[in-house]
């Protein structure tokens, strides 16, 4: 399995709502080492790779077991690129040193619910389906077909003739974890996009979850990993 596979952890500098986001202490720990380690204890790795544009990241990620064979292009390090600019970019470079792989896992830097289980489940899930690309999700706790909006100081729905309908009678959806994504790199290569034709949802409940912009969202899951800890040891 190992040589099939590596984990592209993308870590750029430049945070500017949470300066030094990649690398800002969670719980004592720089918060990339979770993903660091998640991926290392998941045993998938041929090769546990961060990309990253600074010196000062790559000097972190080296410290907690990764491998930083080079540093970002320009291209790939201003606010316009995206995942997939990256992820095209290590591959390519990875290839050009005679390395190949058939699956790659990018793993957000700012994940630390992420755990080597998931991954694995990942895994199994794209080895063994009929899909490219594999994303968890999680539910949304509330049917956002009943969202509001305030429009010239008024509160609205958004969607009207969902007023009436009850929880259970609209559809579920879901968001995106914010935490891995595993592909295929020749469906990748082709399709240059990390939701592919034939994307598999890994499902993953919102207590596993907690998307980190702002400093309030880092305290909400500082608290939320602390219970989930707790929970798991009882």
């Amino acid at each position: 399995m190992k040589n099939k596979c590596i984990a592209i952890i993308t870590a750029r500098g430049g945070s500017k709502r949470i300066p030094k986001k990649n690398i800002k202490p969670f719980l004592g720990h720089p918060i990339i080492k979770y993903s660091i380690d998640a991926a290392t204890e998941s045993n998938c790795f041929e090769e546990v790779m961060v990309s990253t544009d600074t010196e000062e990241i790559a000097k972190v990620a080296k410290h907690c077991g990764a491998q930083v064979p080079f540093l970002r292009s320009k291209k790939t390090s201003d606010d316009h690129a995206i995942l997939a600019d990256v992820i095209n970019e290590v591959i390519t470079e990875y290839k050009s040193k005679g390395k190949n792989f058939e699956y790659f896992c990018c793993i957000l830097p700012t994940a630390p619910f992420i755990t080597p289980e998931r991954i694995l489940e990942g895994f199994h899930l794209i080895n063994h389906c009929e899909g490219d690309s594999v994303v968890p999700v999680t539910r949304f706790s509330y049917p956002i077909q009943r969202a509001l909006k305030i429009e010239n100081g008024q509160l609205k729905m958004i969607w009207p003739e969902n007023y009436t309908k009850r929880s259970q009678d609209l559809m579920p959806a879901y968001h995106d974890c914010g935490q891995f994504y595993w592909m295929k790199i020749n469906s990748f290569l082709k399709q240059k996009n990390l939701f592919a034709k034939h994307t598999i949802a890994l499902e993953i409940p919102e207590s596993e979850v907690q998307d980190i912009d702002n400093e309030e969202d880092w305290k909400m899951a500082e608290m939320k990993y602390k219970m989930l800890k707790m929970k798991n040891r009882t």
